[in-house]
């Protein structure tokens, strides 16, 4: 499916997509000069010398256990590394990052690599759930833009590596939905939501209250008790419109006609359109989510060497541009850049421009806030 040509309709070609990275970090750090692109020591084209990329094979286990997103790793690149390394890769997956880390902490082990966003990578690190990276056996993370060195939610990134990076928005199918979407103003009102004939959310307490957060002016990392409970209300006024709240196939049940209007992320939506040019995706005019996935390695681990082997693997130029090609979601891996395809670096739903970017909010780990977040969620979804 990555391979096929893509037609989208609402987003013109952009700037490139190396470009592009820049200008994303720019908009989303404040302040920040963002610094020339070094010079890459690696020639991209060059898929790299095996016995660099797996490391010392002595020291590798035969199997490595891996915790992902729902369709977000290509089975012939896990099939690559087994080839070249010998390791097989055990692929399990979640829906959220909440379910991420129940999991973890309800004593789930034997995880090598496990792929949290942003915001729970610091959660993680706080509850001491991460191992602390040795990059000595992943020196492909000189491939990754300067500008994703420093994250807010790893200082100095010691913890993750980042995997892909996308935006959270709106897909709504043209031909169902009588006048254009442009921001959560036509999600939360509820004479407009009912009207769609079917809207999912997404099945994320952060996302939908963040979005409610979002109209009503306030930054998704707000942590006013008053403006929460805000969005709660206006939540639970579009409730009875609300068909589903999905994470893992909002964009399928579009393309199936199940909704009209779906709430997820930019990558599945993009793959959605190439099978039906009538979808179209906005990042709405009030601003949204920039989310960062992050490869990290839990703290009991069973092989952290084989843990960081991988990552390094993945971390290669060819395979950085072949995820991206797969994902349909932004690579922030520099390196990679001239082999991801053109109608997804030029296109400006995966690498949005400077203006929509200065809009956009990581989520943060808001601490005490926390507990009561997910209680106005329990409350939200027990009506």
């Amino acid at each position: 499916m990555h391979d096929r040509q893509r037609t989208f309709r609402l987003w013109v070609r952009g700037l490139p997509g190396l470009v592009l990275i820049g200008l994303l970090l720019a908009g989303c750090q404040a302040g920040t000069t963002a610094p020339a692109a070094p010079t890459l020591a690696v020639d991209p084209s060059q898929p790299g010398d095996a016995a660099v990329t797996c490391g010392d094979k002595s020291k590798l286990a035969k199997t490595l256990h891996f915790y992902n997103w729902t369709n977000y790793m290509d089975d012939a690149i896990l099939a690559d590394f087994e080839q070249e390394c010998g390791v097989k890769v055990v692929q399990d997956t979640f829906a959220s990052n909440e379910d991420l880390l129940a999991k973890l902490q309800a004593g789930a082990s034997g995880y090598d690599v496990i792929i949290p966003s942003d915001y729970m990578v610091a959660i993680m690190r706080e509850l001491n759930l991460l191992a602390t990276l040795d990059f000595n056996h992943i020196p492909n993370a000189k491939n990754i833009a300067p500008l994703f060195h420093n994250p807010p939610y790893d200082p100095e990134r010691k913890v993750s590596v980042p995997y892909q990076w996308g935006t959270t928005g709106l897909a709504y199918n043209s031909k169902r939905v009588s006048a254009a979407i442009d921001g959560w103003d036509d999600i939360f009102d509820p004479q407009k939501a009912c009207a769609f004939g079917g809207l999912s959310m997404l099945n994320d307490a952060r996302e939908v209250l963040g979005a409610a957060l979002k109209l009503k002016g306030y930054s998704m990392n707000d942590t006013d008790p008053a403006h929460w409970a805000q969005a709660k209300e206006m939540v639970i006024a579009i409730k009875p419109c609300i068909t589903t709240f999905d994470n893992a196939s909002f964009a399928d049940i579009l393309q199936a006609g199940e909704v009209a209007v779906s709430h997820g992320f930019s990558g599945e939506f993009a793959k959605a359109i190439e099978e039906n040019p009538d979808l179209i995706y906005i990042v709405p005019k009030e601003g949204t989510t920039i989310w960062v996935d992050n490869m990290v390695v839990p703290a009991d681990a069973p092989s952290q060497y084989t843990a960081e082997i991988f990552i390094n693997f993945l971390l290669r130029p060819d395979i950085g541009a072949r995820l991206t090609n797969y994902t349909w979601y932004a690579s922030p891996n520099e390196a990679a850049t001239p082999l991801i395809n053109a109608e997804i670096t030029g296109n400006t739903s995966i690498y949005p421009p400077s203006e929509v970017m200065g809009k956009l909010d990581f989520l943060r780990d808001l601490g005490a806030a926390t507990p009561m977040i997910e209680q106005l969620w329990t409350e939200i979804k027990s009506q």
